[in-house]
């Protein structure tokens, strides 16, 4: 019934409520997550009269919270980003350790070229020795240190993993709280809804997030590339497992219905998408660049050696060893199958690992850098190996589809790094061979140089360099076969067999030039240091684009690169996130300005109601008296 009283009362508990709202928001303008609330009135339905409806007073149709979907999405999103770029750009710069690289392999380049000035000397082939060992322990520090950052990316993955279940869970167990919150009182229970949100804020720290609010009040939660996460009042748990490959490295999956599915490749964002993208982006394309690194000096190095001869007149040995290719096969191989992989040059080593796998009854190699498969040569055999990206692979035993093996043709070469020289006497400076002009000679050619270039091919024996014009030659071995032949030019090495001898000035048709074994007195013959020097400097691995120096610039800039380019995106991340935080915070946080002006309004309209009801007590009082005196 419409009537004073009645209209008066329903307004005085309605501004009550009101100022009960707004003491709450003014007690928790400091409180973090919390969404400013506001009070929804309504009108009561009016009375019908003859003379048209009369209201009926107020009534708190809802109180809501100040809270926009998009700007939260924003918000998170930003963060994640920022996450993301930050730890990237943390952990790169933690692991970028081999800055001195190239300073001490041109250390141990000068010392080659002091052996080279001064071939005889015991002091300065010892000195050689030193910067050989001090380069060798250099590169096996480095490679620790990458060892103790990947056990350290590891377990923050792990411990990741473990908040993003505490938040997951914490998420679905809001989301059945306030759907049935909702049900029993048809209004938001915002106080748990806030906590709600501050939890999903939370989660965009370690991944990417994304939000599906439902008809019960519930929000589903999905991470990465939309993988579910919260459904309802349901979570699912993501696990850190081992690699197949790799034990000690962790992929995630993530539980359903007791079975995990792998989608390390799924997650994005936050830290964990950050510390998987240093592992995949930084850490192992390092250790693997840095593990070539040590393949091309211990190679080029060890080839000189053994093209040349010791100041003993004895042949080089190898002045380094290196560990061999990793070759792992997958936990889940169903077969005893194994593989036996070598290298087989500089030239097509890249730095990058390979999946062998069968498929259909057919061996495939896969680069797992770029996914694409590689053409592989031979049969696999002992017989005729698989050749592939400079590797050749034997397979023993018979293989079931879906078995596989990661091949890292680098990645344990550094490992396995070690001087084998123990005495100065060992380095190979001067040439395992030795040319001289014929004592017939008419013309004006002399001997420059004379080395082997590839003791692989490099067959021994006596050859003869016949001149058959002053611009044309012919090379014969011991049978008199011609086995090379060109065009001469002054300075211009002749090579032929593994071998090259370098004339100099105009020799006389039918000149002739003599090439044999070098004797133990040419043993201070300095061509082989020589040669070892332009070996190192020469164009020899990656396809023939990249030195062995071009190498280890490379590996200094790549992380330095990588670790400035997260840092940019990540203060630009920074300031869209404050600036997104910004915006939402202008929406939900509580204005104290605000809030007073609010309390005024209501204590003053409080205040009205509390007169109304007085004069409807005073206008009853006067009706009372009035029936009672009458």
């Amino acid at each position: 019934m419409a009537d004073i009283l009645s209209t008066s009362v329903s307004g005085l508990l309605a501004f009550q409520r009101a100022l009960d709202v707004t003491s709450n928001n003014v007690s928790n303008a400091a409180t973090a997550g919390y969404s400013v609330e506001n009070v929804n009135f309504a009108p009561q339905p009016g009375q019908a009269t003859a003379s048209g409806y009369i209201g009926s007073g107020v009534q708190v149709q809802s109180i809501t919270r100040s809270y926009d979907e998009l700007l939260a999405g924003q918000v998170r999103s930003s963060q994640s980003s920022y996450s993301s770029f930050n730890t990237f750009a943390t952990q790169a710069a933690s692991s970028d350790s081999s800055t001195g690289l190239t300073a001490s392999l041109q250390s141990f380049v000068n010392a080659l070229q002091t052996v080279a000035n001064s071939p005889a000397s015991s002091a300065q082939r010892q000195v050689l020795l030193s910067q050989a060992q001090s380069l060798t322990q250099q590169l096996q520090n480095y490679n620790s240190q990458l060892t103790t950052f990947g056990t350290n990316i590891e377990s923050q993955i792990t411990g990741s993993v473990s908040q993003i279940n505490t938040l997951s869970s914490g998420i679905a167990q809001l989301n059945g709280q306030i759907a049935a919150g909702l049900a029993s009182t048809g209004q938001t229970p915002n106080t748990l809804m806030d906590q709600r949100d501050n939890l999903i804020d939370q989660l965009s720290q370690y991944v990417t997030v994304s939000t599906a609010t439902q008809a019960d009040g519930s929000m589903n939660v999905y991470i990465g590339s939309g993988q579910p996460l919260v459904i309802g009042s349901t979570s699912q748990s993501l696990t850190a497992f081992a690699d197949p490959y790799n034990a000690s490295q962790h992929d995630i999956g993530i539980v359903s219905g007791g079975n995990t599915a792998d989608v390390t490749s799924e997650i994005s964002g936050g830290s964990l998408g950050g510390l998987l993208s240093v592992r995949s982006q930084v850490l192992q394309p390092t250790e693997n660049t840095l593990g070539q690194f040590s393949v091309g000096l211990a190679t080029i190095v060890n080839q000189a050696q053994q093209a040349g001869m010791d100041l003993t007149g004895a042949t080089g040995n190898p002045m380094f060893s290196v560990g061999g290719v990793l070759s792992t096969p997958a936990a889940t191989n169903t077969s005893a199958t194994t593989v036996a992989v070598t290298r087989t040059g500089l030239g097509a080593l890249t730095s990058d690992d390979y999946q062998l796998r069968m498929s259909s009854g057919t061996w495939q190699l896969v680069d797992r850098a770029s996914g694409q498969t590689i053409a592989m040569t031979g049969a696999g055999t002992a017989a005729s190996p698989f050749q592939a990206a400079g590797m050749s692979i034997v397979v023993n035993g018979t293989a079931n589809n879906g078995d596989s093996f990661l091949l890292q043709p680098t990645a344990g070469a550094t490992a396995g790094l070690s001087v084998l020289l123990t005495s100065p006497t060992q380095i190979a400076a001067a040439s395992s061979i030795q040319a001289a002009p014929g004592g017939a000679n008419t013309g004006s050619g002399a001997v420059s140089s004379s080395s082997v270039t590839s003791s692989a091919t490099w067959v021994p024996g006596n050859y003869t360099i016949t001149f058959t014009t002053p611009t044309q030659y012919q090379v014969t071995d011991s049978t008199n076969t011609v086995i090379a032949s060109g065009t001469y030019t002054s300075g211009k090495p002749i090579a032929f067999n593994g071998a090259q001898v370098t004339l100099t000035g105009t020799p006389a048709a039918a000149d002739t030039f003599t090439v044999g074994a070098a004797s133990s007195s040419n043993s201070g013959d300095n061509t082989n240091a020589f040669a070892m020097i332009d070996a190192l400097s020469a164009s020899t691995m990656n396809g023939g684009t990249t030195s062995l120096t071009g190498v280890a610039n490379n590996l200094v800039s790549q992380v330095g690169v990588m670790t400035q380019q997260a840092q940019s995106n990540a203060s630009a991340q920074k300031a869209v996130n404050q600036s997104a935080t910004q915006t939402r915070s202008n929406l939900s946080g509580v204005n104290l300005d605000e809030e007073a002006a609010k309390m005024v309004q209501y204590q003053q309209a409080y205040q009205a109601c509390a007169q109304l009801i007085q004069t409807s007590s005073t206008m009853f009082n006067s009706l009372l008296s009035a029936i009672t005196n009458g």
